[in-house]
């Protein structure tokens, strides 16, 4: 059986077709792994490329992708709504098929000492990869950010798992991971108040007190003029996306406000979808059915209302 992993790397471009184009330039038209998107967002200023296939033929790309990053992007003047720590701020590898966790942990590592040495570029492991508790969560690794990271660095207990303590002066530090699949997920409201979105947030992430398994925050979409409930769901099995979606409806009712569509960024497992397309069809006392992919998919736009979606957001329809 091959070794199928997904890599989801994120840089903060996502205005400049042209750097994105010459940044990605590196994973098109090789073997061993496919190409599956790239999804620049201009508001979070920020890149997600997702790749599947081969690992060991992903980690030789990684490399003059990352070179590419340091040659288009300086830190010093990137801004933009999404929280970001480096010019290539996370790589996670995702075990997809054939691959077993403790492999992922040895590729993270194994890009990770890559890349320092090559571009004297900090790294941190996070996730399953995480040597230190403290690191195991993206966030407190990223807090502070591109800025913060400058004196950040420096105390002890923050010293990189590869390199020294201090920040490459124009790309930062990168978070290197090996995780199960998360979804990046974005609810879209009809308002432009950000202490609306962020009162919501508060609401469903769990270091709030919401729902365990949930990061979330608020982002405000200038193209088009709303805010966002942007969040990563850590474990869809344990809170489906309508349970989300359903919750924040209920909270942004107080404010009369709105939920218009939902988003998901990069890639989502099957399964994540049907789990929510079940019990919609259970509200309404109708028998869940065999579907295609297709049919999964038609269903999500027009019954979980994710918009700009299609078959090939699917995992399993890229494999």
């Amino acid at each position: 059986m091959p070794k199928i992993v997904q890599c989801v790397p994120n840089f903060s471009e996502g205005r400049n077709q042209d750097k994105i184009n010459k940044i990605v330039e590196p994973f098109k038209g090789q073997d061993g792994f496919k190409l599956v998107s790239v999804e620049p967002d201009a508001d979070y200023n920020r890149t997600v490329v997702t790749l599947l296939g081969d690992p060991n033929k992903i980690i030789e790309a990684l490399i003059p992708f990352v070179g590419k990053v340091l040659e288009e992007i300086d830190m010093n003047v990137q801004k933009g709504e999404h929280p970001r720590m480096g010019a290539v701020d996370v790589i996670p590898f995702i075990p997809i098929e054939g691959v077993t966790m403790d492999e992922c942990v040895k590729y993270a590592e194994e890009i990770g000492e890559n890349i320092n040495q090559s571009f004297d570029i900090p790294i941190f492991l996070y996730a399953e990869a995480a040597r230190q508790k403290r690191r195991i969560k993206l966030p407190t690794i990223r807090k502070g950010e591109f800025e913060g990271m400058k004196e950040k660095i420096k105390e002890e207990k923050w010293t990189p798992d590869f390199g020294e303590n201090k920040i490459h002066p124009t790309f930062g530090v990168i978070g290197i991971g090996a995780r199960n699949p998360l979804i990046a997920f974005n609810i879209d409201l009809d308002t432009a108040e950000n202490k609306i979105a962020s009162s919501i947030a508060k609401i469903i992430r769990g270091s709030s007190g919401g729902f365990g398994y949930i990061q979330a925050g608020p982002a405000f979409l200038e193209k088009r003029n709303h805010m966002q409930v942007t969040m990563n769901i850590l474990d869809y099995k344990k809170n489906a996306i309508y349970r989300i979606v359903e919750t924040v409806r209920m909270e942004a009712k107080r404010y009369q406000v709105n939920v218009t569509s939902c988003e998901v960024v990069g890639l989502i497992p099957k399964d994540a979808i049907v789990r929510s397309l079940q019990y919609y069809y259970a509200s309404e006392g109708k028998a869940f059915p065999e579907m295609s992919l297709e049919d999964i998919a038609e269903d999500a736009k027009n019954i979980l209302n994710f918009r700009d979606f299609d078959v090939f957001k699917i995992i399993e329809a890229n494999m």
